[in-house]
């Protein structure tokens, strides 16, 4: 049975920082790879971060790029996200998500996900 369990999320200032952890469980994490995506009150799910299976290729959509870092360690069976100089409007629940390649952002497209983690960014 594949598990992605996400953890790390909570209340943070602007301008702050949270990394957020996908254990991932019941695949082979070296063929797959991983995405964060994230959803807001009333809004559509949106992809921001993608790293590949062996974690050489990166994606970010450009709303995050040069403030969040993916990372990954396939060993520990754990996907990564690093959130600095948070802003109100990142405020969602994130999940993460696997599939094979990280080729478009399309929720419908990825197979496996967990359940979200809610990072709220409020002073």
């Amino acid at each position: 049975q594949v598990q992605l369990v996400e953890s790390g999320g909570g209340l943070v200032h602007p301008g702050g920082s949270v990394r957020l952890s996908c254990v991932v469980s019941g695949l082979t994490l070296d063929y797959y790879a991983v995405a964060w995506f994230r959803q807001a009150p009333g809004k559509e799910r949106e992809g921001v971060a993608c790293i590949s299976s062996t974690g050489a290729g990166r994606n970010y959509a450009d709303s995050v790029k040069g403030r969040f870092t993916g990372s990954r360690d396939n060993r520990g069976g754990t996907v990564y996200l690093q959130m600095d100089s948070l802003k109100p409007e990142d405020t969602a629940v994130y999940f993460c998500a696997a599939k094979k390649w990280c080729d478009n952002w399309r929720a419908s497209s990825y197979d496996y996900w967990g359940q979200g983690t809610q990072v709220t960014v409020s002073s």
